[in-house]
């Protein structure tokens, strides 16, 4: 196991780390397991765009905290009509782009209007097709219109999806990113690193960094190694695996926090067999979620029955709709013509909790007749060969995206569920201002793609973070994608 290798360097490790803080205090370097594959959160879907981008480089008219609450960003003010269908801002004067232009309206009107167009990529574009209209007041006010009230529309504008970009600049964001945040991009050495500096003429309060450099280590033992050294200063979510070499040293700290990661074993509906319902329900009834959580998350992640994360206060606990039972998965395949049982393919990303969940599920699904070969993949092959082409029967990956259960209501998105009755309660829900009643429909969808059991649901990712024991301000939770660094900084 890579726990007892680790361990066995950890002596070594700590004579050269005599000393962890950085002779120069204002500067930091943070362990990334996966490479963005560009630098637009407005045009990608991988959360390694948001881990060094987020409220660092792009900032949006409002912003999330590290408690999940919406705060101003851009935007200083707003107000809503009685209607819930106009909000107008206003915006911070005096705040530039990172290649010196000026910040106003117009740059916002450019940005929605960009994510609405035809031909958008945005990954989250749904979130925001009730947006009317946006008209420009005057250079520091906003008008946003829209067709319905929208009661995740202030929160949603705060994610890195609606980062505000200049027509000036935004061709060029994918390689060379510039937006108002606190940090200016300076470098990506491909395979290897991503460099940012403060921004000297940033409108906003300036943070203690300097620098921040992001360094790729995919390995688990590589990172660990690099933690020990004293190369990197500290990871935000580091393979469970390895904790024990650092949860009792005192020259780190480790971070233990929740996510909007539901791990799921997805599934690809549109594609037989997985397009019978018996079908899904015998793979459901062969996931034996403890097993997989005490072998890829080392009793870190919470067991979920659904795609909803268990710290909101909409979630309904579903994880008994369809209990370990082999014998049950077995008479299901039989209906559904498959008493041999049939092969398939399971893709993993190369993150650690992905492949290890794998090998378990593997495990047991041949105990019912289901024959996976294992594929491993790079994330950028991940992302084309699954998410973006669907050319794959099974993978597991941790959507992260904050209440996101209504990508289920695409029927074009990636695992092809198409439930009239789902996209219907999910129009609602989007609709309804309401506390009471978006609970009630957030649970009724919730109920209804456990019990189609659409994908495997696995856990809840953990966030689990190792840092220099002389960092402090650093997220403990992940309410939203990304490693806000506006709040880091050394102390003695």
């Amino acid at each position: 196991m890579r726990v007892t290798k680790s361990l066995a360097l950890a002596s070594a490790g700590l004579l050269l780390a005599t000393s962890l803080a950085m002779a120069q205090s204002t500067e930091i370097r943070v362990g990334a397991p996966l490479e963005p594959p560009a630098l637009d959160p407005t045009a990608g879907a991988a959360e390694a765009i948001d881990v060094v981008v987020y409220q660092n480089v792009f900032e949006g008219l409002t912003r999330i905290d590290q408690n999940g609450a919406v705060q101003p960003g851009l935007a200083s003010e707003w107000t809503i009509s009685e209607d819930g269908l106009t909000y107008d801002f206003k915006l911070h004067d005096g705040v530039t782009f990172h290649d010196g232009t000026s910040f106003d309206a117009e740059d916002v009107k450019f940005t929605f209007d960009r994510i609405l167009a035809e031909n958008s990529v945005n990954a989250q574009k749904a979130l925001y097709e009730a947006i009317d209209s946006v008209t420009v007041v005057d250079p520091l006010t906003v008008e946003i219109k829209l067709s319905r009230p929208d009661g995740l529309f202030l929160f949603n504008i705060g994610r890195g999806d609606a980062v505000i970009v200049a027509p000036e600049s935004a061709d060029n964001n994918a390689t060379q990113p510039i937006g108002t945040g606190p940090f200016a991009f300076v470098q990506w050495d491909r395979g290897s690193r991503i460099i940012l500096e403060q921004y000297g003429p940033y409108w906003g309060e300036k943070p203690a960094l300097t620098k921040a450099t992001y360094v790729f280590i995919g390995d688990t033992a590589t990172m660990t190694n690099a933690l020990l050294a004293g190369d990197i200063d500290g990871t935000y979510n580091f393979s469970a695996e390895a904790l024990p070499v650092f949860e009792n040293n005192p020259q780190f700290k480790v971070l233990v926090g929740t996510t909007e990661g539901e791990t799921i074993l997805s599934t690809n509906n549109a594609k037989e067999p997985f397009n019978k319902l018996e079908v899904r329900q015998a793979m459901a009834h062969a996931i034996n979620r403890q097993e997989i959580i005490d072998g890829a998350t080392y009793g870190y992640g919470v067991p979920i029955g659904s795609h909803f994360a268990p710290h909101n206060p909409y979630y309904i606990d579903l994880t008994n709709t369809y209990p370990f039972d082999l014998e049950k998965a077995k008479e299901l395949l039989t209906q559904a013509g498959y008493p041999d049982g049939f092969s398939a393919t399971l893709k993993l990303p190369p993150v650690a909790y992905a492949r290890t969940s794998g090998q378990i599920i593997a495990s047991d699904f041949a105990k019912i007749g289901i024959k996976l070969e294992l594929i491993n993949m790079e994330w950028a092959q991940w992302l084309e060969d699954v998410f973006a082409n669907k050319d794959f029967d099974l993978t597991i990956i941790s959507h992260v995206e904050p209440f996101d259960i209504g990508i289920y209501a695409n029927s074009d998105y990636y695992f092809g569920y198409n439930n009239p009755e789902f996209q219907a309660l999910n129009e609602t829900l989007n609709a309804t201002t309401d506390e009471a009643k978006r609970k009630e429909l957030a649970q009724q969808m919730q109920t209804i793609i456990a019990k189609d059991a659409v994908n495997g649901y696995l856990f809840e990712l953990a966030q689990t973070g190792v840092w220099n024991a002389k960092l402090d301000g650093m997220w403990q939770n992940a309410p939203v994608e990304g490693v806000v660094l506006r709040d880091v900084h050394w102390v003695e």
